[in-house]
């Protein structure tokens, strides 16, 4: 409620001319800028820096002035606390709602009493994806959930809808990541959920593998130490 609240309070303040006045130039500046780019923009925001409106598009951020006289790809650095505001500002905007993902295309693992919860995205061909498979059995009361995610290769593809198709998914699966014992099934029951896992992660502007959200949203993505993700499921379940 305080986080809805805060934005009508502002525009008490500064009276509600300003705001929309705001809002106006952040929508003429997306408009222009998706006729000269040629491409979608997620969304426009007035920068604390410069003048400059920052622009969210295809999972990046590049900034520009009113009139777009010019585009600026590269790295915000507030002069003052020498915080990097551009990782920061993609920190946010790369979260999602946990609650939104369509956990039912996923293959799904329970350890323990399952009460922290974690999802991945991964190509089974994928080395970083193995080395996690492998470092996550000592991960202990957690529901993980895996979005198989074929990228690299035709052979990514073909391995995805065999182990969609066994008969124990999750078990498929973990022999293929941690031991390398090829699936046996053989791709041809309904594979939906990898198609639509596809569709997925362009939807999310996933471009590697893995990539890990949890439950408050956060993305994480490439191979990180398997502290560092006890860490953050540990912070969750608070």
């Amino acid at each position: 409620m305080l986080k809805r609240l805060l934005p009508l309070a502002l525009c008490a303040a500064l009276g509600t001319t300003v705001c929309l006045q705001a809002s106006a130039d952040e929508a003429s500046v997306k408009k222009a800028l998706e006729t000269k780019l040629g491409t979608k923009i997620t969304s426009v925001t007035k920068s604390p820096y410069l003048g400059l409106y920052e622009v969210y598009a295809e999972g990046q951020i590049v900034y520009t002035d009113e009139k777009q006289s010019v585009i600026i790809a590269g790295t915000l650095i507030d002069g003052k606390t020498m915080k990097n505001h551009t990782a920061e500002r993609m920190h946010k905007l790369m979260a999602i709602k946990f609650s939104d993902l369509p956990l039912e295309y996923a293959v799904k693992q329970v350890r323990g009493d399952g009460r922290r919860v974690m999802a991945t995205f991964e190509d089974p061909n994928c080395g970083y994806c193995k080395k996690l498979a492998r470092e996550a059995v000592k991960l202990d009361n957690v529901t993980i959930y895996t979005f198989l995610l074929p990228i690299l290769s035709p052979d990514s593809l073909e391995k995805s809808n065999q182990i969609w198709c066994s008969a124990d998914r999750a078990k498929a699966w973990n022999d293929w990541m941690q031991d390398g014992r090829a699936p046996t099934g053989k791709g041809d029951c309904d594979t939906t959920a990898v198609q639509k896992t596809v569709e997925l992660g362009r939807r999310l502007n996933i471009n590697g593998t893995p990539t890990l959200f949890f439950a408050d949203g956060d993305r994480i993505p490439g191979a990180v130490p398997i502290a560092q993700i006890e860490q953050k499921l540990a912070a969750n379940a608070k």
